[in-house]
């Protein structure tokens, strides 16, 4: 019962932590474009002239 009582709030910390990393993800902008990434590869890059 002393394992419960230690280990019942390292769990609700480390979901609350990671619950305020996914809406601080969210207001800096990381999920704004998700096909750009995916799209990037078939787009050919030009050639400087020499």
């Amino acid at each position: 019962m002393n394992g419960l009582a230690f280990l019942i709030p390292i769990a609700l910390g480390l979901g609350l932590l990671g619950l305020g990393a996914f809406f601080w993800s969210l207001r800096q902008g990381q999920f704004e474009d998700l096909d750009g990434a995916a799209l990037r590869i078939f787009v050919e890059d030009e050639e400087e002239p020499s």
